[in-house]
């Protein structure tokens, strides 16, 4: 997920310096929302992880 986030950041540049705003801004909103939700699987993703060692023990 991370590697999209890092897609749209790169869209958003080159078509900022072409001077497309529209694009680049919702580039820049695609890549802001993938990269919470990465980041929240993430989180989710820790939790249960620790929650089955300490079980497992």
């Amino acid at each position: 997920m991370l590697s999209w986030v890092v897609t749209f950041l790169v869209i958003a540049l080159i078509a900022g310096l072409l001077g497309f705003g529209g694009i680049a801004g919702a580039s820049i909103e695609i890549a802001k929302i993938v990269f919470f939700v990465a980041i929240v699987l993430f989180l989710i993703s820790a939790v249960v992880g620790l929650s089955r060692r300490k079980g497992g023990v």
